[in-house]
Parts: C-alpha cells; structure tokens; sequence
C-alpha cells in the first residue's frame, strides 16, 4: 500500500480541530492539562501563537522537561503548512536553531505529514510547495535585520543578546499567502530564566507592563496523566542529576538568585504582605490603578509622584503616615497620557485625602510643578540628596517602616531592583518608577515631627472634649496609638500635664 497523506478541505477554526490536526499530522500531543494553580497548559500557548490572537506570546518553561523546543519547532512547521506563512527561528545560538530546525525535518517523518508540500530541504531553509519558506537564522546584527516574515520564532531568550533580540523584533510583517489572505505578524518567544538581570528578566518585565501573555509550565504539565508525553521515571532521574539549587530556578521555575539587589528579598516579602489585594482598574494596558483604603478624616496621608520620561511610567502613591509603619492607600501607575491628565490625578488625589505632596522635580518636574497644588514640595534626584534619600528608604524598608498589599508591579520592582539601578548613573540602569515614588513618599514622611498627645489645660467643671479624650486614653483600653507618655493628675489644681 502506497503512502497516505493527510489533505485539508479548510485550516482549523477552533481549539480543538487544532489540537487534533497537530496531532494527526504531526505526531505530536501538545498538553492541554495544566497542573500547577499559577501555570497554563502548552497548548494555550500553542493556539494563541497559530490563531495570532496576541502579537508577541513569552514562555517560561523548565529546561528540557517542559518541551519549548518542540512545541515552537511543531508551530512553526504547522503555520507554514497550514496558513502558508514564512517562518524564521533565531535560537541563542546557531546550535540552538537548528536544534528546532531539526525537529521540524524529523516530524515530516510522521506517517500523515505531508511529504508531498516539501520543495527544497536543506540545514539552511525548508520550502513548501504552498510558498511558505522556514529559516534557522544565525544570531547576528546582519542576519536577523533580513527577511521579514509573518511569524518569528525565538528559542531560550536568556541566551541571547538583547541587542539581538531587539533587532529581531522588526522582523515580523503581516504577509499575504497562497490563498490571498493575510496572515498577521506574531512572535512567540520561550526561555528557561537563568540569570536574574539579563534577556529573559528583561523580556518579562515588559511583557507585564505591555499586559501582554506570559505562559508558563514546569515537567509536572508535560507529565501530567491525561495528556502529557514526558516518562516521570525521567524526571526522578533528572532531579538525582541535577544539583538543587539549579532544580529550583531551572526546572521549577523559580526566581534566579541575585547577588546585588538593593533591597533584603525576606523584608521585601513582609513589607509587600497586606491582605486583601483589591481588584485593580484598568483602563488601559498601560494603567492601573488600586483604591486600597478609603479617606478617614483622623489619619495623616503623604502623596508621591515620580513622572515618566519617554517610556516610563508616571506612579502616583498615597500612604497613610499618622503612624508607623507607612502604609500605601492608593496606587496609580500610567503612561502615554499628556502631562494635564496626569497632574490632574495627581492634584485631585491630593485634596481628595488632604496630602502633603512630594514629586520628582528633575528634569521636566520643573514644568510640572508650576501646574500642581501650591503645597506640593519638588525634590531634585541629583547627586548625593537623590543618594542619601534612596539609602534612607532601603532602610526603612529593611526595618519594617513600610506596608503595602502586593500589587505585582511595585511588589517585582522592589524585589528586582538592584543596587546598580539605584546608585549608577549608568544608561543601562535604571531605578524603577514605583521604587522612587515610595522613596519620596518616606523624604516626606520621616521629615514629619513625632507625633504627641494632645495636651490639656483644665479651666472650670465644664470638661471639654479634648480633656474627655485624655482621660479616656488614661485608661486600661485605652488606644495604644495614643501611649506615647503618661498622663497624671495633680491633687492641689485641676489640671493635667504629658509626662513622656
């Protein structure tokens, strides 16, 4: 009996006729079982590259166990199959691509590829008769400024250049196929995250602030018993090999351990521990904005803003600061609106808690502040002020002066924050907007005077409501806020005196 092959009267249209057609084709089952609660199944990242629902898609997987390789190699080859669509693969290193290269010739081994579509396959391109031509490129400035394809595909990122994959990035265009229609520019990503500070950290945190996908899975997704295709008796094997702190970051995907952050990652962790995290309200990607406790009339708030300069975000901070530690209020971080808007927020979150204000007045925070509330006190981050001030706040949060819910974005820029992005001046670094309106929230707040209670002086059988207030603190039950001294009665006159 001759050789069969596998023809399609139409592409898949849903989830589930993709899977199936992966399968049948290939040879290949692609996990749709998730098992860890904050991890995704490979599939949804499968279909969200094929179906282009995002145009950039970033995974994060355990090294050789959770199957990125594979999975990129099987989308490729089936978008140049199916839609037609031109695919280059750029790896960390040519090693790397034409790993992913080589999977895809073994797959037209499966017994229902379709052989019949190969036109040319060489180590350096594999042409299809419907048009679509798959490149491993070499990573390079020259070679990855070249061809611009529908569909880029980049394999362990944290290998890679970040000048390289930043040129890479202007590869993909939208491109008609054999059937006229266009198929969109999308690029998927994958890495294992190895290096606290480089390509993959980079990558991940402007895919947060772009809100665009992130999906992650270990071995346990690859192993799972409904649909997974990894042998567990490999997986014991692997952990017997492989010494425990690299199975920690590398295979269950935990954070790369850093030498120079400029934050205790323990105090970071308590400092950023409140309960509940509201729901946040997002107008946009690049905003959100958390109310985490409402105005009361007998506490003292602190208002903070650091404004962004090109494509960095304005953050604007409230903290309640009637005592310590500091606590955060409401937090607003935005960008790409005009200067108006943002004083705006800034101007009516002030008067709304009756704050005193505090921003950064470098640069263009000096026309700023002829647009804000009269009070608002402007801070120039240069030299040893801009030093001494970040100095002043590590400290307060290394000794508990400081208390937030953990809202994910100012949580990750202070735990990631390193001791370059604070002192250097340096291009490449840069201190992270949320750490440095906290920072200017703290000047304002351990400038303040200490907080004393209220004092006193008797005048007749009327007491009045201030006296009431102090004999009430007096107390067992009385407010340990207020139990800052003691308050005593003297026999021979009515009158009472603060003794600290």
């Amino acid at each position: 009996m001759g050789h069969m092959s596998i023809v399609l009267d139409r592409p898949p249209r849903t989830d589930d006729e993709l899977w199936h057609l992966v399968r049948a084709l290939w040879g290949h089952t692609i996990p749709r079982t998730k098992v860890c609660a904050d991890h995704q199944a490979p599939f949804d990242a499968f279909a969200t590259g094929y179906f282009e629902r995002e145009p950039m898609t970033l995974i994060h997987g355990s090294r050789g166990l959770a199957g990125k390789s594979r999975l990129l190699s099987i989308l490729g080859l089936t978008k140049a199959a199916v839609k037609g669509a031109d695919v280059n693969i750029l790896g960390g290193s040519l090693n790397q691509s034409n790993n992913i290269h080589q999977t895809m010739r073994d797959a037209w081994d499966s017994k229902n590829a379709p052989k019949y579509m190969v036109q040319d396959d060489s180590m350096t391109l594999i042409k299809l008769k419907n048009g679509a031509k798959i490149r491993p490129l070499t990573a390079s400035q020259k070679t990855v400024r070249g061809p611009h394809p529908p569909f880029l595909l980049l394999d362990e990122i944290d290998e890679m250049d970040q000048a390289i994959l930043d040129a890479a990035l202007g590869q993909p265009m939208p491109q008609k196929n054999y059937l006229g229609e266009t198929i969109n520019a999308q690029t998927t990503m994958s890495s294992t995250w190895q290096y606290p500070d480089k390509t993959f950290a980079e990558m991940y945190r402007r895919f947060q602030d772009e809100d665009l996908p992130i999906f992650s899975w270990c071995y346990r997704e690859t192993s799972n018993p409904v649909d997974g295709w990894l042998d567990p008796a490999f997986i014991e094997q692997k952990k017997r090999e492989i010494p425990a702190e690299m199975w920690r970051v590398e295979y269950e995907l935990g954070e790369p351990s850093i030498g120079n952050r400029a934050f205790d990652s323990e105090m970071v962790e308590k400092t950023f521990s409140e309960e509940p995290l509201p729901e946040p309200k997002k107008l946009a990607k690049d905003f959100e904005q958390y109310e985490i406790h409402p105005y009361s009339q007998d506490t003292d708030y602190i208002i903070a803003a650091d404004w962004a300069k090109e494509q960095d975000f304005t953050v604007i901070t409230v903290w309640s600061c009637t005592h310590l530690p500091m606590k955060l209020c409401y937090y607003l971080r935005l960008r790409r609106r005009p200067y108006p808007v943002m004083i705006e927020y800034f101007n009516r979150l002030m008067k709304k808690y009756n704050a005193e204000g505090i921003h950064d007045a470098t640069g263009l925070g000096n026309v700023v502040g002829d647009y804000l509330d009269t009070r608002v006190r402007g801070f120039l981050m240069t030299g040893a002020n801009r030093d001494n001030m970040l100095t002043e706040y590590i400290a307060a949060v290394e000794n508990n002066k400081i208390r937030s819910v953990r809202i994910p974005s100012i949580y990750k820029a202070h735990l990631y924050c390193s001791v370059d992005d604070v002192y250097s001046r340096a291009k490449e670094f840069h201190l992270p907007d949320e750490v440095c309106s906290s920072a200017l929230a703290w000047k304002l707040v351990s400038q303040r005077p200490v907080a004393v209670m209220p004092l006193s002086v008797g005048g007749g059988d009327d007491t009045n409501w201030m006296r009431r207030q102090i004999e009430q603190n007096t107390q067992p039950n009385r407010n340990p806020h207020w139990d800052i001294g003691r308050v005593v009665k003297h026999d021979d006159r009515d009158e009472f005196s603060l003794m600290v």
